[in-house]
């Protein structure tokens, strides 16, 4: 799976998935609600042939690039056992 920025302002992304499933894009989203700083999660999904999958993220504070390098690291901890 590649991920790759669709668009950017100061508090909101879009983050594109090419060849991506559900299996990850789910505990990501899920993360990504948990998070306090978090406004708005959405995943976007059109025509599975067509294009790819996106996940657009709204934040309250902070910069919405590293709320997502948060849930990621959550939920890499949480599905390797480690705990920081």
């Amino acid at each position: 799976m590649e991920t790759y920025l669709v668009e950017k302002t100061d508090d909101t992304v879009t983050i594109g998935f090419k060849e991506a499933n559900l299996t990850l894009i789910t505990p990501l989203m899920k993360k990504l609600d948990e998070d306090e700083a978090v406004d708005i999660v959405r995943y976007i999904d059109t025509h599975p042939e067509l294009d790819d999958r996106k996940l657009y993220v709204k934040v309250n504070s902070g910069d919405p690039l590293e709320a997502i390098a948060r849930a990621s690291r959550a939920m890499s901890e949480y599905f390797s056992g480690i705990k920081e």
